[in-house]
């Protein structure tokens, strides 16, 4: 298989107060296109900072993420937006969705995102029909105009998981996207990742539960800051 990801001995520490907290130590990642992996390691264990790494939202002090065998590192800020936006799609287990706009509008927003004022309204057809058949896939059709206050747990995640493939990334990355839900409902958000995975969508998903580790295709293990298999 190709390899879509790798990450080669990320080091990544935080300053708290007088104190240097070392939280990854030279994890390396390999992830194959079509794959299913779970990172899974006890709490604090650095899995949330080695996905914000995989996706460009955070910076390691040293080591390198490599997409498709070109370094994040070596794109400029354009490019890397660009990789953010279009390359990876993002799930959070607290959702982050925008109260003030609508289902349809949160599902919409990356794409939003990505095109000029000027751009949109060309783009827009064809941007709320894609948003419309994930919504509808997603069991979410008579929910467009609702708001997310106004959503169960597991309907505002299956909108966040929406809103992350709008774009067709090529790489989904999600982080606890069952943390926050009960283990019927996570069940379900469980079952729509592995659909995807089985039909040909990469993934990486970080957690902290077995169970849900188990899931997956392949899993690792992040101890004392590195990647075990």
């Amino acid at each position: 298989m190709k390899t879509i990801l790798k990450a080669q001995n990320i080091i990544k520490s935080y300053k708290m107060g007088k104190t240097q907290l070392d939280v990854l130590r030279g994890a390396d990642l390999s992830v194959q296109e079509g794959q299913f992996v779970a990172v899974i390691g006890a709490s604090g264990s650095g899995k949330s900072t080695l996905l914000h790494i995989l996706g460009a939202l955070d910076k390691p002090d040293s080591g390198s993420v490599l997409y498709q065998s070109q370094c994040l590192d070596s794109l400029r800020w354009g490019k890397l937006n660009h990789y953010r936006n279009k390359t990876v799609g993002f799930v959070f287990q607290f959702y982050h969705l925008l109260d003030e706009l609508t289902v349809l509008e949160n599902a919409m927003a990356p794409a939003m995102a990505s095109v000029s004022t000027v751009g949109w309204p060309s783009r827009k057809p064809k941007v709320m029909e894609k948003a419309h058949q994930l919504l509808d896939r997603f069991g979410l059709k008579d929910r467009l105009k609702h708001k997310p206050y106004e959503l169960s747990g597991g309907e505002r995640q299956r909108v966040a998981i929406a809103r992350a493939l709008i774009n067709q990334p090529p790489l989904l990355l999600a982080d606890e996207p069952t943390g926050n839900l009960d283990s019927q409902t996570g069940h379900g958000i469980l079952e729509v990742l592995k659909e995807l995975n089985a039909e040909g969508q990469t993934i990486v998903m970080v957690t902290h539960d077995e169970r849900i580790a188990a899931q997956a295709g392949r899993t690792i293990r992040l101890l004392d800051g590195k990647v075990q298999e």
